[in-house]
């Protein structure tokens, strides 16, 4: 399965964004996620929804991302509202390869290590 980012790019404060993600095939796994990267920092969790719809979100973006999906079009979409100059950050979107165990609610879709399969990230530039 290959995933492509895109949407990024260079916004003022404020603006809005919409990442998508696209698959090359379905996948049966549980969540597809989306991780964010800074210069400097380690990958962070963003965003993540199920293929029935459950979402979990980072506190830092609550209320204003949203995380949704085209499942004909095996396609998942971050709408990125009121952007603050600290989410500048390449995002990446990544898919879990299959159910996961040991875990319950925000904990089987907000760990990377969850993640099998990789898509190349898209940056997104926030000017203040």
């Amino acid at each position: 399965v290959q995933l492509q980012a895109s949407g990024g790019g260079l916004v003022q404060a404020g603006g809005s964004l919409r990442l998508s993600c696209a698959a090359s095939a379905r996948t049966f796994s549980t969540y597809t996620g989306w991780f964010r990267q800074a210069p400097g920092k380690e990958r962070e969790f963003v965003a993540a929804i199920s293929w029935s719809d459950v979402k979990y979100y980072a506190d830092s973006v609550k209320g204003r991302f949203t995380a949704s999906r085209d499942g004909a079009k095996n396609t998942v979409y971050l709408q990125m509202n009121s952007l603050k100059h600290e989410d500048t950050a390449v995002y990446y979107c990544a898919t879990q390869n299959r159910v996961q165990y040991g875990c319950s609610g925000s904990g089987c879709a907000d760990a990377s290590s969850r993640y099998f399969y990789w898509g190349q990230g898209t940056l997104v530039t926030v000017s203040s």
